[in-house]
């Protein structure tokens, strides 16, 4: 079992024509994810990768006649705000948006739409979401990860995919691995997710990993004493300075908030056991 993504996940993607877009639709089909359409406007009765998903003008036509249950955001930022407003019009009821940079007052707008809606938005620049063996809707790689009982769930990006193939080496498999996203304004929360795990039967042990910037990891550790299931977890960026950005808009220290040190204390208070290093979390695990 998984959360968000499985097997009967029916996922639409939004500017499938794009190169970003193209090139990881081809990638999830091979993994075996059911995707069901494309949506570029203009680009309407075309076909993609060998005549195997159709192509449609709006979301709302292509959520009409293909039955997809989730929406994947490969635009460009300043068009997502529309591509996600759109998406939640025609009722897609899971919206996993891969773009970076949506301005915070466009997020702040988005999520107030989507709580009204009761619609459940991953990211912005966000990974995606991976139930190994069952759905890969994003860009992480399929072949990091086999399936299993660990939930994963990250701020990170590329570090994501490391942990993950580090845990496949260990032998340990996967339940569903969440990449929230690393944008200062996100739709769903490191404790969201931790909760959804925690209702899962089949995720037995969860792995979060954070980083620098922001109070997302604390408010994690105000909810996980509350689980009954353990929690690991690896803060990356214990050397970086206040006042400084370190990738992206997310990981930014300001006036002594939002550093790694403090969130490691949160978690270890929590109950967490924290990794130094991220090949340390497999063993934590064992």
């Amino acid at each position: 079992m998984s959360i968000l993504v499985n097997k009967s996940t029916r996922l639409l993607i939004q500017g499938i024509t794009g190169r970003e877009g193209l090139y990881h639709a081809q990638k999830m089909l091979l993994s075996g994810t059911s995707i069901v359409a494309g949506v570029t406007p203009g680009k309407g009765g075309e076909w993609m990768i060998g005549g195997k998903i159709p192509v449609f003008d709006s979301v709302h036509l292509a959520y009409e006649i293909s039955g997809a249950n989730a929406a994947l955001v490969f635009v460009p930022a300043h068009t997502a705000p529309d591509a996600i407003f759109e998406a939640a019009d025609a009722g897609v009821p899971l919206i996993i948006c891969i773009t970076e940079g949506i301005p915070i007052y466009q997020m702040l707008r988005i999520n107030a739409y989507l709580k009204q809606k009761g619609i459940r938005l991953i990211g912005p620049k966000s990974p995606g979401i991976i139930s190994p063996g069952e759905c890969c809707a994003g860009i992480i790689p399929p072949e990091v990860s086999s399936p299993g009982n660990i939930g994963v769930v990250s701020r990170a990006g590329t570090l994501t995919f490391t942990i993950l193939e580090n845990l496949k080496q260990a032998g340990l498999g996967v339940s569903t691995c969440v990449g929230i996203g690393s944008d200062p304004i996100i739709g769903t929360s490191f404790k969201d997710i931790l909760e959804m795990f925690e209702a899962d039967p089949h995720t037995e042990k969860v792995v979060l990993v954070g980083e620098i910037g922001g109070k997302d990891e604390e408010e994690a550790a105000s909810y996980i004493p509350q689980m009954t299931k353990p929690v690991c977890a690896y803060i990356a960026g214990l050397t970086a300075q206040a006042n400084k950005r370190y990738g992206h808009a997310g990981a930014i220290i300001e006036r002594g908030a939002g550093l790694a040190v403090d969130k490691n204390l949160s978690l270890v208070a929590a109950g967490v056991r924290m990794a130094r290093h991220p090949e340390e979390l497999p063993e934590l695990l064992s």
